[in-house]
């Protein structure tokens, strides 16, 4: 009996620094880093797939704002990176914890600590293989993303209730529960935080340049740098992925519905006036670049076909095959005068990996909505 009591007796941990304040000193930075990555990643989200209630609505100023927020997404979940394998490691030992449950209450707790390390690691992991686009499983990764968020944050609101004396006890130096630890921690403890912030700081200052492009040449480990790609910026999907095949001038044909529904040539929208502007395509992704377009205005060939000044806009592409065939505009963005329907870039005409001879570009609006090759344009009621 004594010999099998010992074999499933628990490990026992002489680590000084599994304990409650080291955990709760990195669980600060981990959750903010949390919060503003589940806050962007909802901006993101309802960017790409408004609500009928708002698809009329979504601003299009500043500019900048999606490539501000998705860039400060991507930057937090990377950060989060070592700072969830930290926390992981300063808590580890509980799971040897015996008996494993000793009440309701206490088995509920557990099981709620376990429902929020599969979310957080789940979320880290897919969010960092997307910024690689690499998807080595079978479900759609935007729907399942952004569903297992919504359960991290009620994991986590939850696991901030039950812990919620704990980490007061243990918030700041001055917190009366840190008079019972061990003077002699404080040096190996401060070490442990320090070597923690210096791996977030690296991974940050290596990958933020993709979208942050004063620091593009430190993009050591980013998957993107935002001057690598034809005409000097990056290319998600090419034509031959899309199913694009060779456009030919004199075949293409823009069809713009509404009460005076029109069709134009590519001449003919060469000789329409043409506006100049610079936008950034931003990237769900994380990369971002800014860039010079030229083209004719979206507003200009709404106008022509005679469409509502409130009128949604359906923007849909030549390509044969992928997601985001079909994008749709708000009148805020229809209208905006930096909405284009561009065809040249960087004072070049566009290459077929960039949507040739026609592709959209407008302000505030994720990369994956900026559609190429455009085709038709549907004014909606």
């Amino acid at each position: 009996m004594d010999v099998m009591r010992s074999r499933f007796f628990p490990p026992v941990f002489k680590g000084r620094l599994h304990d409650a304040r080291t955990a709760t000193s990195i669980g600060r930075w981990l959750g903010l880093a949390f919060a503003v990555c589940f806050v962007t990643g909802l901006v993101s989200h309802y960017t790409q797939h408004p609500p009928e209630w708002a698809a009329n609505g979504l601003p299009s100023r500043p500019v900048w704002g999606y490539r501000f927020t998705q860039g400060l997404h991507v930057a937090s979940g990377i950060a989060a990176v070592p700072l969830l394998l930290a926390k992981l490691w300063t808590v580890y030992p509980r799971l040897f914890e015996w008996p494993p449950v000793r009440s309701v209450l206490h088995g509920l707790e557990r099981l709620s600590v376990a429902l929020l390390v599969a979310a957080s690691v789940f979320e880290v992991a897919t969010g960092l293989l997307n910024t690689a686009q690499w998807y080595p499983w079978l479900f759609s990764f935007v729907p399942v993303h952004h569903a297992v968020a919504w359960l991290l944050a009620g994991s986590l609101m939850l696991h901030l209730a039950v812990k919620a004396p704990r980490i007061r006890d243990h918030w700041s130096r001055r917190s009366p529960g840190t008079l019972a630890l061990p003077a002699e921690d404080g040096p190996d403890r401060r070490s442990l935080l320090t070597a923690v912030a210096a791996a977030v700081g690296a991974v940050t200052v290596t990958t933020v340049g993709q979208s942050f492009t004063p620091l593009k040449d430190l993009t050591l480990l980013a998957p993107r740098h935002p001057d690598h790609g034809p005409q000097g910026l990056p290319v998600n999907r090419t034509a031959a992925a899309a199913g694009v095949g060779a456009i030919h001038d004199g075949r293409y044909r823009l069809t713009v519905s509404g009460p005076r529904p029109c069709t134009l040539t590519l001449d003919e929208l060469r000789a329409l006036p043409q506006h100049e502007v610079e936008l950034p395509i931003a990237c769900v992704e994380g990369w971002s670049k800014s860039a010079h377009w030229t083209g004719v205005r979206v507003a200009d060939l709404l106008d022509r076909a005679g469409a509502p000044a409130h009128a949604r806009v359906r923007v849909v592409s030549l390509q044969t095959r992928g997601g985001y065939r079909v994008s749709e505009m708000g009148h805020e963005h229809a209208r905006d005068p930096l909405t284009l329907l561009a065809l040249r870039l960087n004072g070049e005409e566009l290459t077929p990996d960039h949507g040739y001879p026609v592709r959209l570009i407008a302000p505030n609006r994720p990369g994956v909505l900026q559609t190429k090759w455009v085709g038709r344009l549907e004014a909606l009621s």
